[in-house]
């Protein structure tokens, strides 16, 4: 006897239980995370604030944390941050305040554990590149780095590894300068164990 594998919808994930768990659907697959953890959090609003306070003066865009990120169906995801330029935004933001194609900016920031790092570094790589983002920023905050992957073609090529003295530019916010320092200050340069 054959068996097929499960295909998830997005229709399924309102059908799961409101437990802590993070669900996304990458081309069809169903991945499971926990919740994440306080530092990585502070990770995000500080990157989405720093991204807001560059966008807010001039009307550039909006950045938000954890959106809701449909491409298709089958591919049904919560990016920890992104950003939208306004006129971007106005074409993508649809029923419910979801997001339904690309925006130009996706940051993920890695959680512990093998199977997060891959989905982040070579699933979440693939869709995004697939799907249209210009710009993903893979943030590896225990190790203080930020990996910036620029859409070239139909991929996103990986053009550099910042470190905590780096400042972080993009051509796609002209005049934006995030130093890394204000994003990782004050965070243990390990991830605590959990209880």
């Amino acid at each position: 006897m054959t068996r097929t594998a499960v295909r998830w919808t997005s229709a399924d994930l309102a059908t799961f239980p409101n437990d802590g768990k993070r669900r996304e659907i990458i081309d069809g697959a169903l991945y499971v995370s926990k919740q994440p953890n306080w530092y990585h959090q502070a990770v995000c609003i500080r990157i989405g604030g720093l991204l807001d306070a560059w966008s807010l003066p001039t009307n550039a865009g909006m950045a938000a944390v954890a959106p809701g990120l449909i491409f298709a169906d089958d591919d049904d995801v919560a990016p920890d941050v992104v950003w939208a330029s306004t006129a971007r935004l106005a074409a993508i933001l649809g029923a419910g305040g979801k997001l339904y194609a690309a925006p130009e900016l996706v940051v993920e920031v890695l959680s512990p554990g093998a199977k997060n790092i891959q989905r982040d570094r070579r699933t979440k790589l693939k869709l995004y590149a697939r799907r249209g983002v210009d710009e993903y920023w893979i943030v590896d905050w225990p190790r203080r780095i930020i990996d910036v992957y620029r859409l070239e073609g139909n991929t996103l090529a990986h053009v550099a590894t910042l470190t905590e003295s780096d400042t972080l530019t993009s051509p796609l916010m002209p005049g934006m300068d995030m130093p890394l320092a204000r994003i990782f200050a004050g965070l243990p340069t390990e991830e605590a164990p959990e209880l």
